[in-house]
């Protein structure tokens, strides 16, 4: 359960009487994933463009979503506002994964991202005992995603310059991680 974290006034609030979950996304999601999915404000960061049909989100869950090792979607009262995902390496770098979150932009600055974080982290450490770092890369400028990630016991490790191109453009990139050992609240 999210406790509730916001203003003292409560406005847009998660409380205890919403339930956050990670469950897998499904075809039959399609019309929740396309609200954020579609959405220009949530995706600036994301590597992807927005989705601007049906079909081609359908495309998506069916193609990347589905056959993916660990990709969920991040709910309320159990109904898709966002999705998690755990991108695996493999060889050498198999301690290692990369985690990613995107979540539709009515429900930013409730909470809701960190929770969905902290039982990403949890769950993944839990089913992949082979795992002992998570990585997650943010855009330099995304300072609520950074928050996110402070929030959820992630440390900032440093800015990789000019990592990689976003939207046509070269991006500063923070470096954040959670180690297996690490304590976790």
């Amino acid at each position: 359960m999210e406790g509730s974290s916001c203003k003292s006034t409560g406005e847009g609030c998660v409380n205890e009487f919403h339930e956050i979950s990670l469950r897998h996304l499904d075809l039959s999601d399609i019309d929740h994933f396309m609200v954020w999915a579609s959405d220009e404000k949530v995706t600036r960061f994301c590597t992807w463009e927005p989705y601007t049909s049906k079909e081609d989100g359908i495309n998506h869950i069916k193609d990347k979503v589905i056959p993916h090792p660990w990709f969920r979607a991040i709910c309320l009262d159990n109904r898709p506002i966002g999705a998690i995902s755990v991108t695996a390496n493999s060889g050498n770098d198999k301690c290692r994964g990369e985690l990613g979150y995107v979540l539709g932009y009515k429900y930013w600055g409730k909470g809701i991202a960190t929770r969905a974080v902290k039982l990403a982290a949890n769950t993944i450490f839990s089913e992949w005992p082979h795992l002992e770092r998570l990585e997650a890369l943010v855009d330099v400028e995304n300072v609520g995603s950074q928050r996110v990630l402070e929030k959820a016991g992630f440390q900032r490790e440093g800015v990789l310059r000019k990592y990689l191109i976003l939207k046509g453009k070269t991006r500063d990139m923070v470096m954040f991680s959670l180690v297996s050992s690490d304590p976790r609240t």
